[in-house]
């Protein structure tokens, strides 16, 4: 008796229907389970001291008006120009290049303002530069 000889090999072969299902379900899942930081916050360096010898540090407030007046430590500038913001920062901080300055300008100020005040605490050389800010509400 003759047996038939198996000449065609059983194809093996993987359904990846359900695998690329379980991927696409778990990318959803992991997508919509995923909160998003919405707040950002300025990256800035602050000034350090030991805890066996407190310095104490006055920081320097730059004000900015709605009408885009300079006001350093509350006390109004003349004018609005940079070469005065430059000589009065000068005349306050002297060498002093580690003094923290914080710049709050008004929302409605011009945005001129807060750039030229920007640029002058750069051209001083002056590293810690703070924008105050407040959290705006819902």
């Amino acid at each position: 008796m003759r047996f038939r000889t198996q000449t065609q090999e059983d194809e093996t072969s993987v359904n990846l229907t359900p695998l690329i299902d379980v991927v696409f379900l778990l990318l959803i899942f992991f997508m919509v389970s995923t909160t998003f930081d919405s707040t950002s916050e300025l990256k800035i360096e602050l000034p350090e001291a030991s805890a066996s010898s407190p310095v104490t540090q006055d920081k320097l407030i730059i004000m900015i008006d709605p009408q885009g007046f300079f006001y350093i430590n509350s006390k109004r500038l003349n004018n609005q120009t940079s070469e005065l913001l430059l000589l009065e920062l000068h005349r306050l901080i002297g060498n002093k290049k580690d003094t923290p300055i914080v710049i709050q300008s008004d929302a409605k100020s011009p945005v001129q303002s807060l750039v030229t005040a920007m640029d002058i605490v750069g051209q001083m050389g002056l590293s810690h530069l703070s924008i105050a800010t407040t959290k705006a509400t819902k």
